[in-house]
């Protein structure tokens, strides 16, 4: 059976005191759900919230990282760093990332790469522009972000790797996908990953949606087969809502 997840994006969002407010208000939640729950703080958070989360089953993952160990990369932060303070997962790919700071699929494979070469989980991102579905490409332009992103990796890495499909039209826009285009999509993610690799790999990589999710519509989202949970983005920033998704699975 496919893990369950919820991780939450925090993004530019919260200074350490108010994340740490954040973490004790979850730690305090009733997650009445077996799914596992990650919350993503910004940079300057993530020593306190590992610290605060010590002992606890909610994990902590950064929103981003770079491709490098080290070296003249003045503002950048690197696995070895995130791993020092106690960060074993990585939310890489995000369409924000793609958009505002044009991380492309050769830039993303190379983070990939590194990020499991310390032995760091992978939150995988993806998906299509409003122009893309309205053209009839959305399936395509999935299928070319992971072939670029991930489709070289050998099997064995597949075990660290969350995929999270994100239709960016739905991103903070107050639009989500229909349960059934979530489901649609879900299905050809998995249909391609079994095409290029295996139905075995395929049907144990966790696939999340993302996309303007709420308490109020992932009861719906989540009871599709291929939905294995959410990225969840401004909802993640109230512990009360970010708990009611977590027990919609």
């Amino acid at each position: 059976m496919r893990t369950q997840i919820v991780a939450g994006n925090w993004k530019m969002n919260l200074d350490q005191e108010e994340s740490l407010q954040l973490i004790d208000a979850l730690k305090k939640s009733t997650f009445q759900s077996q799914a596992e729950v990650i919350v993503a703080p910004n940079f300057t958070a993530l020593s306190a919230c590992a610290t605060a989360l010590s002992g606890s089953k909610i994990g902590l993952s950064a929103q981003n990282m770079h491709q490098a160990d080290k070296g003249a990369y003045t503002g950048e932060v690197s696995a070895p760093m995130l791993k020092g303070v106690g960060v074993n997962k990585v939310i890489l790919g995000h369409s924000e990332r793609r958009e505002y700071f044009r991380e492309d699929g050769v830039l993303l494979a190379a983070k990939v790469d590194t990020a499991l070469a310390h032995d760091m989980q992978v939150i995988f991102c993806f998906g299509e522009l409003l122009a893309d579905r309205e053209s009839g490409q959305h399936f395509e332009v999935v299928r070319m972000q992971l072939t670029e992103g991930l489709f070289h990796l050998p099997r064995e890495s597949w075990t660290n790797l969350i995929l999270a499909y994100e239709p960016v039209w739905a991103i903070g826009t107050g639009k989500t996908a229909s349960p059934e285009q979530a489901q649609e999509m879900h299905a050809f993610i998995r249909q391609t990953v079994a095409d290029f690799y295996n139905s075995e790999i395929a049907d144990n990589c966790p696939i999340l949606y993302g996309g303007s999710v709420k308490p109020d519509n992932a009861p719906l989202i989540f009871s599709k087969p291929d939905v294995d949970g959410g990225l969840i983005g401004g909802a993640a920033l109230n512990a009360s809502d970010f708990t009611a998704i977590v027990n919609a699975l």
